[in-house]
This record gives C-alpha cells, structure tokens and sequence, in this order.
C-alpha cells in the first residue's frame, strides 16, 4: 500500500479537511523523512507506516484547536508538529526553530522540495531567538516539561497568545508546578487514529496579576 493510500484511511477516520495535494505533500515528507532518517537519525520511528500514525497525524489532529497565524515550533526536531500543521494551514506561517545543524539542513530540504512558502527553518537556542513581534502561539511537541516551556519560551508570546504543548498522558503534575502568572486556557484529549495510548494539548495563557 502506498503511503498516500495509507494516509487517506487514516484521515478518513477523523474530520480533518485535507486536499489530495496537501496528501500528496504529507506523503512526500514522509519518504523524505524516511530517507534522511538513515543518515541523520532524525526520529526513532523507523517505519514510514508508524510515522504516518505517530507523526503526521499525531501532530495533524491539534491544527483545529490553535487560534491565529503565526506560530513558532520550538525544538521541531525533525519539523514535527510544524511541517504537517504548515502543509494543513497554507495561509498560516510558522518558524521551525531547533539547535541541531542538521535537523534545520533536512528542514530547508523538505521546504525546498514540498514548496513550502510558508515555513522558515532557523538553527538556534529558543532563549536566544530575537522577537519582533509576539506569536500568536508557540508549539512544542518534545519539550521536556511544561515549566520548562514557558521559562524558555517566554519572551515569544504576550497576553494574547498562547503556549500549545502536546504530550501524552494529562501532565496533571507539571501543571501543579507552572509559575502563577502561567493558566491553563484549554485541555483537549485528542484522538489519533490507530495510536495507543493517551495524546493530549495543552493550552496555557500568560496572566499579569
């Protein structure tokens, strides 16, 4: 079975819009990430099939629950949720931020190949990023904890945007330990097709007291 047939059995299980080009896209990822994986171990999911699930739509399923248009995925790794959410939301901008050279290398690839004009890769520490203007929100998939999030990230986001974290099971102890000026504004369990186990996003808001 081809990856883009796969794909679409997958997307057929949930609500999600998406285009045969966006699948094609999504598709074309996949095998550039499976290629590149064996030189530059870029995720330990080795199976295109496996990252189907546990990639693509793993990090597709949040796209509805993020509000605005301009987003920054921290530690993105391998462009993870950013890539598939930048393929899902053309009309959405996103930087893919990481400190690994070759992570940011596969990224320009993938944005070269995939025309993606609306993604831009940068190789740096996120306490380091220099901000112009606040995001509307900053993504993480991999980010340690929570607190560590927004410590770090901080100064990418006002009042008005949000820190959107995917984990796995509800990081009920993580979200004792956040600072008193940082609130959690959602919880959405979210459901991936053919994934065991528990996903959820976490949305937490800046409050001035």
């Amino acid at each position: 079975m081809t990856y883009e047939s796969s794909l679409r059995q997958l997307i057929d299980k949930t609500e999600l819009d998406v285009t045969d080009q966006q699948i094609t896209q999504l598709s074309q990822y996949v095998e550039l990430l499976h290629k590149w994986n064996k030189a530059y171990n870029l995720t330990s999911v080795r199976d295109p099939q496996d990252m189907l699930i546990k990639h693509i739509l793993d990090s597709l399923v949040v796209g509805q629950h993020l509000n605005g248009q301009h987003f920054i995925d921290v530690g993105t790794g391998p462009g993870l949720p950013g890539i598939p959410l930048a393929i899902l939301y053309p009309e959405r901008k996103f930087v893919l931020l990481d400190s690994l050279g070759k992570r940011i290398t596969f990224l320009r690839q993938v944005v070269y190949q995939l025309k993606l004009e609306n993604v831009t890769p940068v190789q740096m520490r996120v306490e380091k990023y220099p901000i112009e203007q606040p995001f509307d929100g900053v993504l993480s998939r991999a980010f340690a904890s929570l607190q560590d999030m927004v410590t770090w990230c901080s100064h990418l986001i006002d009042e008005k945007g949000s820190f959107y974290a995917l984990k796995g099971q509800f990081p009920a102890e993580e979200i004792e330990l956040l600072p008193e000026n940082i609130k959690v504004a959602n919880s959405y369990p979210l459901t991936v097709p053919n994934l065991d186990g528990e996903r959820h996003l976490i949305e937490l808001k800046k409050h001035n007291n």
